[in-house]
């Protein structure tokens, strides 16, 4: 019994110490709560996706050979500028010319079979019009002729096939544009057994160029052809470059469980500056709203706590005080007045504002009292979003958080005492 009283004893200052010292410092951090403030004006809010790409020319084709053998001769290197039809690549055409010849040979021997077996044909039908032979003889002279015909024809293709090879030895640009890869150097053997080895790589025109973006799916739906796309490459850090969304394509691709989706972005690159490979940091423009009202982000976000409440004695949060029905009045025929009042939403409508009070607020303060003003809110951008109200005027100071103090005045949580109880599954309101 001794040692639970010295425990009390000991218990209970400490605590009274707690609570006073927990109290006074509220006190002491309330007093010293001050007020940040911005103004409404008035610009540009834009809605943007931010993702990554690289960049690619516009049309890449690969050059390569039909048929194997060795490099003899190169007239193209990196960075070389060629023509449709200009001859970049030759190959040892030693065998493949014999090859040539050796068909040539096979169809004049066919040939020399067909005349033969036409005369042999000619000689048999005049013997058995006069019944000197017999259908037998006629038969096999018409069916020697036939075949040594078909194998007249199959010497000729064959002779058109070597022919194709001994051509295809003649590498020549199948477009016009800029060799930006050489795979081969003299002397190198290239085998076409089961596909064309690559020569070369020809950028058609490296003035137009493409981002192929990788957006993600949450984001996808947002983006949509024609829209306006800035980015910045690594090489440039303060240059930016423009560029409009031309295609998303539909093929998902798929990387540790995260879904994206290629969006190709049309770039024009006069001075050539971008490179094909450079990676580009893609911010892609989904929603704009020009020359309307705007308010910092945090203004929307900011909710009086009850000291400050009390402090800044608030006015009633449905609508201004009195002594301002006058400068209200002026703000709603402003509004109305306003080149923008009829993309602003609701406008100067009073009527429209029934039932504001559970609209989003923004806070000002006049004459040293809080006020509050319902809001509508437009397109949300990084730092602003548009806001449009029958009192709400360019240039009018709002309220956007507070300096010290031990409220959260951004959240609208007062502060709980720790000697409080508290109810299972933690404080009311973060269930």
């Amino acid at each position: 019994m001794k040692l639970k009283k010295i425990i009390w004893f000991i218990i209970i200052p400490v605590l009274a110490l707690a609570a006073v010292g927990y109290f006074w410092q509220k006190e002491k951090g309330a007093e010293k709560i001050t007020l940040r403030t911005d103004k409404i004006d008035r610009g540009d809010v834009v809605v943007s996706i931010s993702a990554t790409g690289t960049l690619n020319a516009d049309t890449t084709v690969t050059v390569g050979t039909q048929v194997s053998g060795t490099i003899s001769k190169l007239y193209a290197d990196f960075n070389s500028v060629v023509e449709k039809g200009q001859l970049l690549a030759q190959l040892d055409s030693t065998f493949l010319k014999a090859a040539v010849n050796q068909q040539r040979a096979n169809l004049s021997r066919a040939k020399a079979q067909v005349n033969e077996s036409q005369r042999n044909y000619d000689r048999t039908v005049k013997l058995a019009d006069k019944s000197l032979v017999s259908q037998a003889d006629l038969d096999a002279a018409t069916a020697d002729l036939e075949s040594n015909k078909a194998t007249l024809e199959q010497a000729q293709a064959a002779l058109e096939q070597a022919e194709v090879n001994l051509r295809y030895a003649t590498i020549k640009a199948p477009i016009s544009g800029v060799i930006v890869s050489r795979n081969v150097d003299v002397g190198q053997t290239v085998a076409a057994s089961l596909q064309a080895p690559t020569i070369f790589t020809i950028a058609n025109d490296l003035k137009k160029m493409q981002v192929q973006a990788s957006v993600g799916e949450a984001d996808i739906g947002s983006v949509e052809p024609r829209q306006k796309v800035t980015f910045h490459v690594d090489a440039y850090p303060d240059k930016e470059f423009e560029g409009t969304v031309n295609q998303i394509r539909l093929a998902p691709i798929t990387n540790s469980g995260v879904v994206t989706y290629n969006v190709i972005i049309d770039v024009n690159n006069p001075e050539q500056k971008l490179l094909p490979g450079m990676t580009a940091t893609v911010t892609i423009e989904v929603a704009r709203a020009d020359n309307v009202l705007r308010v910092p982000l945090a203004a929307l976000k900011f909710t009086p706590s009850k000291e400050i409440l009390a402090a800044y004695k608030a006015a009633d949060p449905a609508g201004p005080p009195p002594d301002s029905t006058k400068r209200s009045m002026r703000h709603m025929e402003g509004a109305m007045a306003s080149p923008n009042a009829g993309n602003n939403m609701e406008g100067g409508n009073p009527e429209a504002w029934k039932g504001r009070g559970n609209r989003p607020k923004i806070w000002s303060l006049e004459n040293g009292q809080l006020v509050s003003y319902p809001v509508k809110r437009g397109i949300q951008g990084t730092r602003y979003v548009e806001v449009s109200g029958p009192n709400l005027t360019e240039g009018m100071e709002i309220i956007t958080g507070t300096n010290g103090g031990t409220s959260a005045t951004t959240t609208g949580q007062t502060q709980r005492s720790p000697f409080m109880p508290q109810m299972p599954g933690g404080p009311p309101g973060r269930r």
